[in-house]
């Protein structure tokens, strides 16, 4: 019952970054349903959150399976709830099962105030993704009866190109431990034509969530796999527990506590896809029967063959075929934990809760989605595989439907898709009527001006600046950056988006590039200790031929 039904227990990343915004920000602003992540109101908030999505009427299997709020209560911790709600809630503890582990879901405050770190700017688009994100976790906090109505409000940011759009979504993908999947869509091509159809996002999804599920289902059976690496070794040494005298046994789990051991070689069985594709759940035999990975009659197929292969194997009956390798116990302790973890594995349902997360939390961000649409100004239809069909296609996944994948049939309809594209030469009254309705929430950034790109240099914790200083550093060399020299890199990058194309940030990598070369080529020979002073005239300095030749770049092919 453990394993089956903690599906969205929250993975090492994403507490490390709860606990940094737990320390960086005052505790009001963090939501837990964990008693023992933090103290006074995050307690109680924690508790009431939890046990407001445990009064569900379908708690033995939807509720179990799907929840990403459930938790076992602190035995020491009371719950002291402050209005009428949170009595209701508080009321429901009981009810909860203790076996039940949480998740952290950040509050909108939070999730901008993070974002705020890395991109300059763009508050609306912040507030959009927070809120989106926020809404995950409320829906999952309903009652069943309305749990099944209420649906994502998808997301369409219009923005220049290099105002942040894209980077919203990569720090919002770390930011969620939802599986996430970032798609370009000039990549897809209308269905009959030679290229990938838009199922294949659900596909792609559907990888990512079966390998976040893995990854945090061997982090909690990580614990109790290395319980059995100590009893598993002192059988290659000593033979079985119940073969064999008990002092012995005892006198070499000594001394392999101490550490004597280590240089022992040892004979390990090792299976011969272990960390490999071909592994649980992989398809590393389905292209060796000439099928589609993704069809599930074939994934069935292949699942049979692998346990009918293994019964001739070294690995014995029902096991997968193994090859004997020798290697000191030092070495053997890794091999054989990895071992004792897909063992463990093999017990969960796996496939069941990665579609589970996949359909109740997965997040699709669809980028450039403006380069499949066509202005609407001429009569003659593009002939462009990649343009309206795709659009056309879309539209189903949008709005709702069932996608048949290689772990079973995948719903929709409670994924959240986030479309963004510059718009340029189109509008987004150029899109299909029907894919404007499915994505309601419109936000638009605006353009960098040269106050953005100065703060762009310096306010980041990873800036471009960081960036060339750590690594000039790396050779033992100083550089420090005026003040003045960095208003004259964001002058200057304004000016060129001005004057020749917009391409907003990614203008200044360029221009730092550009003034970065002779000081990157020559650091190598300088004596260490010595410092480079990256002054306002050198930049002028080296800067001066992009701007004279400017006015003739838009003549280059």
């Amino acid at each position: 019952m453990l394993l089956a039904t903690s599906a969205f227990r929250r993975g090492p990343s994403s507490s490390c970054v709860a606990r940094v915004l737990r320390h960086r920000s005052s505790p009001q602003f963090l939501s837990t349903a964990s008693t023992s992540l933090g103290d006074g109101d995050d307690k109680n908030d924690g508790e009431d959150d939890a046990t407001s999505s445990a009064g569900s009427s379908e708690a033995g299997d939807t509720s179990d399976d799907e929840s990403s709020g459930l938790v076992a209560p602190d035995e020491t911790t009371t719950t002291q709830p402050n209005n009428e709600g949170e009595s209701a809630a508080a009321a429901s503890t009981n009810n909860i099962n203790e076996d039940f582990l949480t998740t952290m879901s950040l509050r909108p405050t939070e999730v901008v105030n993070e974002l705020d770190r890395h991109i300059v700017g763009q508050a609306s688009a912040k507030r959009a993704v927070a809120i989106a994100m926020r809404n995950r976790w409320r829906r999952r906090q309903l009652p069943q009866a309305l749990l099944k109505e209420v649906t994502p409000r998808n997301v369409l940011m219009i923005g220049p190109t290099g105002c942040g759009k894209t980077e919203v979504a990569r720090r919002m993908a770390k930011l969620s431990d939802a599986p996430f999947l970032k798609v370009e869509a000039t990549k897809f091509t209308e269905v009959g034509y030679h290229g990938r159809d838009v199922d294949q996002i659900v596909r792609d999804l559907m990888d990512v969530s079966m390998n976040l599920t893995k990854k945090r289902q061997m982090e909690k059976l990580r614990g109790e796999a290395k319980l059995l690496v100590e009893d598993r070794i002192l059988d290659m040494l000593s033979g079985p527990e119940y073969s064999g005298t008990k002092g012995q046994r005892e006198s070499f789990r000594s001394m392999l506590q101490e550490g004597l051991l280590e240089n022992q070689e040892l004979e390990v069985d090792v299976p011969e896809n272990l960390g490999g594709p071909g592994g649980k759940d992989g398809d590393g035999t389905v292209l060796a029967f000439g099928g589609d990975s993704n069809n599930m009659n074939v994934q069935a197929m292949t699942d049979l063959m692998k346990k009918l292969g293994g019964m001739g194997g070294r690995g014995g009956r029902g096991g997968p075929p193994t090859e004997r390798k020798k290697m000191p116990i030092s070495e053997a302790r890794e091999v054989i934990l990895e071992i004792e973890l897909e063992k463990l594995l093999e017990k969960v349902d796996l496939k069941k809760e990665a579609v589970t997360a996949a359909e109740e939390t997965g997040i699709v961000f669809i980028d450039e989605i403006d380069k499949i649409c066509s202005s609407r100004d001429y009569n003659s239809k593009s002939a462009d595989a990649s343009a309206e069909g795709v659009q056309r296609d879309l539209l189903p996944l949008v709005e709702g439907t069932t996608i048949s994948t290689k772990y079973g049939n995948v719903n929709t309809d409670y994924m959240l898709f986030i479309g963004s594209g510059a718009f340029h030469a189109v509008k987004p009254s150029d899109m299909l009527p029907e894919l404007q309705g499915r994505l309601p929430i419109r936000v638009e950034l605006n353009g960098l001006t040269e106050d953005d790109l100065y703060k762009i240099l310096t306010v980041p914790e990873a800036n471009l600046v960081r960036q060339q200083i750590e690594l000039i550093k790396t050779e033992g060399v100083d550089l420090r950056f005026e003040d003045e020299a960095l208003r004259q890199i964001a002058k200057t990058a304004a000016h060129l988006n001005r004057t020749v194309e917009n391409i907003g940030a990614r203008r200044l990598h360029t221009v730092m590039e550009r003034i970065m070369e002779e000081i990157s080529f020559h650091a190598a020979e300088m004596e260490r200790g010595s410092e480079v002073v990256v002054t306002k005239d050198l930049v002028k300095e080296r800067l001066s031929d992009i701007l004279t030749t400017s006015d003739l770049s838009k003549y280059i092919l």
